[in-house]
């Protein structure tokens, strides 16, 4: 406290305040004062207390339900910048089961001989095994016109002459009526034969497999996991592969239910439904981007995060593979300088270390062939594909 004392004693020459001549004046009541009876004078402090104190009510809650929320949230990006240090363990490089992601003009007439023959030099050395090549998208009932892939057959003849041993996969997607009346309606059992009938269509065109993206697709979708049982009926028959892209798994326990509540879009698996939809499957590729991480450090410990809940969850039958962003966007859910390939690849290696670094059947997918700069392809080559020579004696 500064100023004087409340207990030091009034100033005066003597020491001492003189007493006061009695005053003839009748006395006045100050406004807001209490007078005679213990009334408050109308207009006085009494009456603005009430307002006063519904106002500093409000802003003392206010101020709650913040720190309730930023807290938490601060507690959390802490652990994920916490959960992003350490160095990665030997052995965790490309096991050479890498997967790209491919645009449709691959298929619809726009890329030629040209075309692939770069691609072919820009694949050659890595560890890419896979290409996903969209394919669809599929209608809102499960058809698929063929007059979406003219050259399918083109393209799985001339990759496997150009790159044998790397598998063409037809990209099927499509919207789910989950969040919003338009898209596809998986309940209804006629989409889901609808759906079959499009993979056997693809498989018969000369692809090697079925690669799965429906969006958003909720956890714990059991029309989902039937439909996965009847393709992968269908693929085992074809000697062919199933794959699908996954959403991410919830960061803590429920945190799909919660967000769900609160925005009606639950973004998230839990780990549980992960693991079905993992068992069904013989590839799983985490979309581990669009994470709306504010900074290198948290993305990086976020995909360390995910990487080792989702080899958790996947039988080692299995192959698991986590996204690597080959894009660059900013806007809600995704920072460009943040989301870079370098943190995730980090990341990647992180989980694998801490969870199971002898994983075999692993991998990356790289997000998107057409958006993708020649960082993009230096950083995946550098820090994921290079580390196997530099750790050879």
């Amino acid at each position: 406290m500064t100023g004087p004392s409340a207990s030091a004693p009034p100033t005066g020459a003597s020491g001492a305040e003189p007493s006061p001549e009695p005053s003839l004046e009748p006395a006045v009541v100050p406004a807001g004062r209490e007078g005679s009876g213990g009334q408050t004078a109308p207009g006085g402090r009494g009456a603005a207390a009430g307002p006063r104190r519904w106002v500093t009510w409000a802003r003392r809650s206010a101020l709650g339900l913040v720190l309730a929320v930023l807290l938490p949230l601060l507690a959390a990006e802490t652990a994920l910048r916490i959960n992003y240090t350490g160095d990665p363990a030997d052995g965790t490089y490309t096991r050479n089961r890498d997967a790209l992601w491919l645009g449709h003009a691959w298929v619809d007439g726009r890329k030629d001989d040209a075309d692939l023959a770069a691609l072919a030099r820009r694949l050659r050395g890595t560890g890419i095994r896979d290409l996903y090549v969209h394919s669809g998208p599929m209608e809102h009932d499960g058809t698929l016109p063929a007059s979406k892939y003219p050259r399918g057959r083109w393209l799985t003849d001339a990759v496997h002459r150009e790159l044998p041993g790397v598998r063409v996969q037809a990209f099927l997607g499509h919207v789910l009526a989950t969040e919003s009346p338009d898209g596809m309606r998986l309940e209804r059992a006629a989409t889901r034969a609808a759906v079959v009938g499009s993979a056997r269509q693809v498989l018969d065109a000369g692809f090697d497999g079925v690669h799965l993206d429906l969006e958003p697709l909720h956890s714990g979708d059991r029309h989902y996991l039937g439909l996965l049982d009847h393709l992968r009926d269908v693929t085992r028959e074809r000697g062919a592969l199933l794959s699908v892209a996954a959403h991410q798994i919830d960061p803590l326990p429920g945190f799909h239910s919660v967000w769900g509540t609160f925005t009606g879009h639950p973004k998230w698996w839990s780990q549980g439904f992960f693991g079905q939809v993992a068992r069904r499957v013989d590839q799983i590729a985490v979309m581990s981007y669009d994470t709306m991480q504010p900074l290198e450090t948290t993305y990086g410990g976020y995909v360390a995060q995910q990487t080792s809940l989702a080899l958790e969850a996947t039988p080692p039958t299995t192959q698991l593979l986590m996204g690597l962003p080959f894009f660059h966007e900013n806007r809600f859910g995704h920072w460009n300088h943040a989301e870079t390939v370098p943190a995730a690849v980090r990341g990647v290696r992180l989980g694998l270390s801490r969870t199971d670094a002898d994983r075999a059947r692993f991998g990356v997918a790289l997000y998107i062939d057409f958006a993708a700069t020649e960082d993009d392809w230096a950083a995946y080559t550098k820090d994921w594909v290079d580390q196997r020579a530099g750790e050879r004696p």
